[in-house]
């Protein structure tokens, strides 16, 4: 059997998951605009130029999960989905999934799992590998639980996953990760066929120089 993993942000979706749930919280009214809008947009110029301190951000980003119920949560979540991601989601990167229909499909990805599961299961992908937000008794406590799944924490969380299941990246004949950005060079340096998808320019001229496929799914 061989590996697919994909990356979500700007590789399967034509935009930020993790941005745009903000911005939709924004929008619903549930954070104030001039306090919160601007330190969005902030870390996110952080994390495209790969200065991005994930903890601050996730302390961030995080905050708002814990201060509503879950029940509430997968209420605005549904509504998320239809406003925000369905509408970045690419035939284009439906079909790249369908593709490896008989591989072991993964999404691997920094934003947190309560965004980005829904999204992963509309994609069609088995599994998912993402920040875990810290939860008691069924509500989100507004921390991460265990490593956040981000630059050198993507290989060890998907190290980890895979030695769960009693395997490792050798236990697959071919293994490819598809991404966008430039922090993910540590996995896409350990699998045996990294794609860089639209990338930004730090991995479009790594990819070059290291002679990996370089792809773009947009129309």
């Amino acid at each position: 059997m061989n590996l697919a993993l994909f990356d979500l942000d700007n590789t399967l979706l034509a935009g930020d998951s993790d941005f745009e749930w903000a911005q939709f919280l924004i929008d619903q009214g549930v954070l104030d605009r001039e306090k919160y809008e601007a330190r969005n947009q902030a870390f996110y110029d952080q994390y495209k130029a790969g200065t991005l301190n994930i903890l601050e951000f996730l302390a961030f980003q995080l905050k708002p999960l814990s201060q509503h119920s879950r029940v509430v949560l997968d209420q605005w979540h549904d509504v998320y989905m239809q406003k925000k991601i369905q509408p970045m989601m690419r035939e284009s990167a439906r079909a790249l999934v369908a593709r490896h229909a008989g591989d072991m499909r993964v999404m691997i990805t920094a934003t947190n799992s309560f965004v980005t599961a829904p999204i992963a299961r509309l994609f069609g992908i088995e599994h998912l590998i993402a920040t875990e937000p810290e939860q008691k008794n069924g509500e989100f406590t507004g921390g991460v639980t265990g490593l956040p799944c981000f630059r050198e924490g993507k290989p060890k969380r998907l190290q980890a996953w895979l030695a769960a299941r009693g395997q490792t990246l050798q236990s697959f004949g071919k293994s490819w990760f598809y991404s966008d950005s430039h922090n993910d060079l540590p996995l896409m340096a350990m699998v045996s066929d990294p794609v860089a998808v639209d990338p930004d320019d730090k991995l479009r001229a790594h990819a070059v120089a290291s002679g990996w496929p370089v792809m773009s799914l947009n129309p």
